[in-house]
């Protein structure tokens, strides 16, 4: 391919390629284009909308209902607010609706969409104030509508409280009178109502619906809840009263102290609180009336817990009295004693000072103890503290005293044990004499043509560590720690030559078992001789252990399986 056509074929692509971009830019501008008609269309229509029919409609409609002066204002209120909305505003939306169209011709684009988001803003601010004023006159033009349903079901709902009161009016004793009263005050407006209406005073009927609604709304609650008011505050609180006094009288005089309960405070607060109520229910106010008699009611169904609680907390507190005392006593006595023999104990058992602290702390903790007990017991006699409170202390003062016996008893258990260390070692003493012994007589149980050195050195540092277990056994005072590992050197080293002993003897018996055995080959096979004759020698060399792999190897030529057959029976 020639270069001229690549330069052709280069330059068609960049023009197509051009092409391409204007084509889409124009696109895109006339896709804006569109989008902002369409944008100036709806604004326009929704400004026209403003100024609605039903708007002009509902004005007209107020005119016939002017009947007193506070009518005739209301309507050139609404009159100027509509003017306002006609003749200020919507023009104004119109200039800048004009001023958009001006912005669109020129294709303006960014200035436009400024402009269409203020118009956007103002229609909005436009409509409210018309809807608004849409809103005010059909509260006068559909009132009586409206009122007459309204006033329709606050009759369905009086005769229903009425109908409650007449059948439950032994229930309403106390406040029959106001009650009464507001009934008539009900009667008087659904009158009023009426009036009004006739007159076409829309406003005044208003007010009048609103009076009876609310009057109905207190009248129903009172309905509903002064039966339980005049119950509780009446009847039920007041005898929980009259009870929980004669039993704190009671307690007291029993020797309770209830002061912390504050119950005489309390009773007259509540008395009052109770009057109050009353004062408001006669004017049928029971705002939060029912919430403060329940909260009366729980405060007092409180105070018998209470009563249970001081109870049962004087038992425990009696219980502890006694026990408590016992086991301080107690402690103190063992712990004297221990004092007295910790002189000797300190001596015979070389312990230093930090070791037997122990027992000084334990003596000061009971002296605290037995002080804080006998404040107690005090505060107890005295009446100035309630049960509650000296039961927690007991129980607090009891766990204290748990754990100092816990520290005695480990103390006890330390000293107790030095003791026990130093007859144990006694005892182990004979006894590993004794193994000793028997480890010396397994050796003559076989004759052995010579004693392994090993043995003799293993001897020598058993028979020298169970002399220093003796010396330290003699030495006044004792080091129990000393003592222990002379015990555990001791005891090691016997099993020690114990063990060797029966290795020795054993490996030695099997040697010679084995040496007798193979001779039976010897003359027919030289190998077995020649490694007899190793065996023999290592035998009476002292090395028992090779003397008898030896012979198995020699005798194994002749009977294979023999090595497998001597060697486990060694090994059991």
């Amino acid at each position: 391919m020639s270069i001229e056509l690549l330069i052709i074929i280069g330059i068609f692509y960049y023009i197509l390629t051009i092409g391409s971009i204007i084509g889409i830019l124009l696109l895109m501008n006339n896709r804006n284009k569109k989008n902002y008609r369409k944008e100036i269309d709806e604004l326009e229509r929704d400004k026209n909308l403003v100024v609605s029919a039903n708007l002009i409609a509902e004005l007209n409609k107020v005119e016939p209902l002017v009947q007193d002066s506070d009518m005739k204002d209301s309507l050139a209120i609404w009159q100027d607010k509509f003017r306002s909305i006609k003749e200020e505003d919507i023009p104004k939306v119109t200039d800048e609706l004009l001023e958009a169209e001006e912005l669109y011709s020129e294709q303006d684009y960014k200035g436009l969409k400024k402009k269409l988001a203020g118009i956007e803003l103002e229609l909005y601010y436009i409509k409210t104030k018309a809807n608004f004023l849409l809103d005010e006159i059909k509260e006068i033009t559909l009132s009586e509508e409206k009122n007459r349903a309204t006033i329709t079901k606050l009759k369905a709902s009086y005769r229903e409280i009425l109908q409650k009161y007449q059948k439950k009016k032994n229930e309403y004793t106390l406040v029959s009178q106001p009650l009464e009263l507001q009934f008539e005050n009900v009667d008087k407006l659904f009158g009023a109502f009426e009036k009004s209406m006739e007159k076409k005073s829309y406003q005044e009927v208003s007010k009048i619906v609103k009076a009876i609604d609310d009057l109905i709304g207190n009248l129903k609650l009172v309905i509903e809840e002064a039966p339980s008011i005049i119950m509780l505050g009446k009847n039920i609180i007041p005898k929980k009263i009259t009870d929980i006094t004669n039993i704190s009288k009671k307690m007291e005089k029993d020797g309770y102290n209830l002061e912390y309960l504050n119950i005489p405070y309390n009773v007259t607060e509540s008395s009052k609180k109770i009057t109050d109520i009353f004062q408001r229910l006669n004017v049928l106010n029971i705002e939060d009336s029912i919430f403060e008699l329940k909260t009366m009611l729980d405060y007092f169904d409180s105070i018998y817990n209470d009563f249970d609680k001081e109870k049962i907390s004087r038992k425990i507190y009696n219980d502890f009295l006694g026990s408590i005392l016992i086991k301080i006593t107690k402690l103190t006595k063992i712990n004297n004693t221990l004092l007295k023999k910790l002189k000797d104990i300190k001596y015979s058992y070389d312990l230093e000072d930090e070791e037997v602290e122990i027992v000084f702390q334990i003596k000061e903790e009971l002296a605290s103890l037995r002080g804080e007990y006998d404040d107690i017991v005090e505060d107890g006699r005295s009446k100035k503290s309630a049960y509650s409170y000296l039961g927690k202390q007991m129980e607090l003062l009891n766990v204290k005293v748990t754990k100092t016996e816990e520290k005695l008893e480990v103390a006890l258990r330390t000293f107790g044990s030095l003791k026990e260390d130093e007859v144990r070692a006694r005892e182990q003493l004979d006894e590993m004499k004794e193994i000793l012994n028997q480890a010396k007589e397994g050796m003559k149980t076989f004759k052995l043509p010579v004693i392994p050195d090993h043995y003799f050195v293993e001897l020598g540092e058993a028979t020298e560590a169970i002399s220093n277990m003796v010396a330290e056994l003699e030495k006044t005072p004792i080091s129990i720690k000393i003592l222990n590992t002379r015990v555990d050197t001791a005891r090691d080293l016997v099993l020690k030559v114990y063990n060797t002993t029966k290795e020795i003897v054993k490996t030695a018996k099997m040697a010679e078992t084995a040496i007798v055995y193979g001779n039976r080959y010897r003359p027919i096979n030289k190998e077995v001789d020649i490694g007899l004759m190793k065996a023999e020698k290592a035998f009476f060399g002292g090395d028992f252990k090779n003397s008898l792999e030896q012979a198995i190897h020699a005798i194994n030529v002749i009977e294979p399986g023999i090595y497998k057959k001597l060697m486990d029976e060694y090994q059991e």
